[in-house]
């Protein structure tokens, strides 16, 4: 079967591999759409692990089960977590499924042909699509329950005022989300094209994340926001974060810049000002319910955020419009297409 190997960004090849069999506890799926995220493409968070093949956002049909699988046969359709917590360690009984410390196995990358499901995945992490679910709409599920999960530990609710600083992929999702819950919302950015869509999907304000932020949020917004969420690793965006959260409020780093480079928090500042800064990368088992129900409920459409489908051969092609950016937001590889 084809894979696509990731060295770096620079060097994405299309290699051969024998196709997986699956033992007794495992299973093998089709690859039918896998998202590029934006994690994707950060290098520094990769390059570690290189050569490796990525995707983790993938909606497959599953093609073969081991003997000891009942619960699933050839043909259903399914969503796979990247990951899953083990539901028994101190970090799990507390809530913080993503930094379980049990985690023993994860999901083979998904730009490939086929997968081979591990043991735990199999387990707990596969969740079969609603009917009116497409593939496509399915490699939402993993990043909107990232966004679900910060939005949680932010207790975003209505009538908060919600700027979001990046309005890429992420972004775009914050948004949705956080207008269902009708809040206010300021988008900025550095991308026009962005900007458009972050104003085609509701935001109430956009700006260009060049200009003085802080002042031009005050001047519309007639006030500093309740929750700022940074879904851009920018230095410059971090710097204008923190002048633009109100008293009591809340700065969640859902992007964060490279780790050789020192953030300074004005500590002195939010002293007095009861100001909360977390942070949130990953999603726990009930936020993928959650956004399951989502998109199967049509809560929250996802159609409009694709933009291109690509084929696996493709691949390097997708990850430099994503990096790019200019007119890109979701781009689904199908290996079978």
């Amino acid at each position: 079967m084809k894979v696509s190997v990731w060295y770096s960004n620079e060097d994405i090849r299309i290699e051969e591999v024998p196709r997986p069999k699956p033992g007794d506890q495992e299973m093998l799926v089709k690859v039918i759409a896998c998202g590029i995220c934006g994690s994707d493409i950060v290098e520094w968070y990769r390059l570690p692990r290189a050569p490796l093949v990525q995707g983790h956002e993938i909606g497959a049909e599953v093609v073969e089960v081991g003997r000891s699988i009942t619960k699933y046969k050839p043909g259903d359709r399914v969503f796979i977590a990247p990951k899953v917590p083990c539901m028994k360690c101190d970090y799990c009984k507390n809530g913080h499924y993503p930094v379980c410390s049990n985690v023993s196995e994860r999901l083979p990358g998904g730009f490939a042909e086929y997968v081979l499901v591990p043991q735990a995945l199999v387990e707990k992490g596969i969740h079969l699509l609603p009917e009116n679910m497409t593939y496509d709409q399915s490699t939402f599920i993993e990043p909107l329950a990232c966004v679900v999960r910060a939005q949680q530990l932010a207790a975003v609710r209505k009538n908060q005022t919600v700027m979001l600083m990046g309005s890429g992929m992420s972004g775009l999702l914050h948004l949705k989300l956080a207008k269902i819950k009708q809040c206010r919302v300021i988008a900025t950015d550095i991308n026009r094209k962005r900007l458009e869509f972050a104003a085609k999907m509701g935001a109430d304000i956009t700006f260009d994340a060049a200009e003085n932020v802080p002042e031009r949020l005050v001047a519309e917004n007639r006030r500093l926001a309740d929750v700022v969420i940074l879904c851009t690793s920018a230095v410059a965006a971090v710097d204008q974060a923190w002048k633009c959260v109100d008293k009591g409020g809340v700065i969640v780093f859902f992007a964060v810049p490279h780790p050789e480079i020192k953030v300074s928090i004005p500590i002195n500042d939010f002293w007095t000002r009861e100001t909360k800064i977390m942070t949130s990368y990953y999603c726990g088992p009930a936020d993928i319910e959650a956004a399951i129900d989502l998109i199967e409920t049509e809560t929250i459409q996802v159609e409009d955020l694709i933009t291109r489908r690509l084929p696996l051969q493709d691949v390097a092609k997708g990850f430099q419009m994503v990096r790019e950016g200019k007119e890109s937001l979701k781009v689904i590889i199908r290996p079978h297409l």
